[in-house]
């Protein structure tokens, strides 16, 4: 893809990240459902993805987008002296990998949790950067990876704990393999699939496999809140809206300020370039 992300971009990245929590989720009834059978089914009832409109109270968002929130305004201060978000491209990856790591760390500090975000941080920068989709595990591992060890060394906290616990993660990333696709790849199956590398059979719920599943969504498909977040993010930075229901995001909560934030950020990745003008 040639096309630069532009503002539209950011805004529907920050929006259909809601929207993918906010169906995923379902006020509870599919977050912990296992079953992406029985999920596609009562979807199907539903009348489809294309007469669901995203709102209170059925449909409210869960703790991911309220934690995605605040990650995204706190980013988007830009303080000053602290060089955030320019464009986030290769040469600031270092400084990607440590807000990724300390932001995700207060909540999951399991380096299978918070390399989870490292993971969803460095595929939106790659969605950015316009990489091709079948090089973002490859980037994770050989390249973000070592510098979040690196980085977690030189913090000096529970160092030893980390480097006990680290290669789950990476293990299960580099066990999989080159992308092949099984000639029936529905919800039954991909639920197999899943179940093989998630933690004690439940898919999506670990810093490892959520971020999995959302790549496997922009490769082919994929379902639950927490990898509808980081997969839907991404769509939105390659693609904008394009193909979703409108009634999946004009009314969803906190619309208002998930389109602010991306606007803000976006502002703060242009600066000495185009500029937002409120």
């Amino acid at each position: 893809m040639d096309r630069p992300a532009t503002l539209q971009d950011y805004k529907a990245a920050m929006l259909l990240s809601g929207v993918g929590d906010a169906l995923g989720y379902r006020n509870q009834l599919w977050e912990y459902n296992e079953s992406g059978t029985a999920i596609h089914q009562e979807l199907q009832e539903l009348g489809g993805l294309k007469n669901i409109t995203a709102q209170l109270p059925d449909w409210p968002v869960s703790d991911d987008t309220v934690l995605h929130l605040a990650t995204a305004e706190a980013l988007a201060t830009g303080k000053e002296g602290e060089e955030l978000l320019q464009d986030v491209a290769a040469q600031q990856l270092s400084t990607l990998v440590a807000i990724a790591v300390e932001t995700g760390r207060m909540t999951h500090p399991h380096p299978t949790g918070f390399l989870g975000a490292v993971a969803s941080a460095l595929f939106t920068s790659y969605a950015v950067q316009r990489r091709p989709i079948t090089t973002w595990g490859l980037g994770l591992v050989k390249e973000a990876c070592p510098i979040s060890k690196s980085f977690v060394q030189s913090r000096g906290f529970a160092v030893r704990e980390t480097e006990r616990d680290w290669g789950y993660f990476t293990e299960k990333w580099e066990w999989t393999g080159p992308v092949l696709w099984p000639a029936s790849y529905g919800p039954a199956e991909r639920d197999k699939v899943y179940k093989s590398f998630s933690l004690k059979g439940w898919a999506g719920r670990s810093g490892h496999d959520a971020p999995m599943i959302a790549l496997d969504a922009l490769l082919g498909a994929g379902d639950s809140d927490s990898t509808a977040v980081i997969a839907c993010c991404c769509w939105g930075l390659l693609h904008g809206t394009e193909g979703v229901p409108p009634g999946n995001y004009t009314h969803l909560e906190y619309r208002e300020r998930l389109e602010s934030s991306a606007e803000k950020l976006y502002a703060l990745s242009h600066r000495g370039g185009d500029k937002y003008d409120p």
